[in-house]
């Protein structure tokens, strides 16, 4: 009986670090690029976009198609490294526990 004590212990505080993580991740800004800086964004570590910059010379109405490709990649970029952040994270908390591939944490 010990050992589902000691188990549950751990649980409770694997829980309460995961709710650390989770508010470190929603107050976590990364910024994403394209076109050479051109397009900049920034998201939270949840992947929610915070902001946008657009260099002056991409605002063109020929140029349109470009700039919506660049603000894709920029979102996508950013969105990248916050979700690498957050299971860098979730690593931590974890402790290298193997868990099967994909599978994401918080559920």
């Amino acid at each position: 009986m010990k050992n589902i004590g000691q188990m549950m212990q751990k649980v409770q505080e694997m829980q309460t670090r995961m709710g650390e993580m989770q508010q470190k991740l929603a107050d976590l800004e990364v910024a994403g690029a394209a076109g050479g800086g051109m397009v900049n964004v920034v998201v939270s570590g949840k992947g929610e976009m915070r902001s946008i910059k657009i260099d002056p010379s991409l605002i063109n109405a020929a140029e349109k198609d470009m700039l919506e490709d660049l603000i894709v990649a920029a979102v996508n970029d950013a969105k990248a490294k916050a979700d690498a952040t957050a299971q860098a994270e979730m690593g931590k908390i974890t402790g290298g526990l193997p868990l099967p591939p994909g599978f994401k944490m918080p559920f």
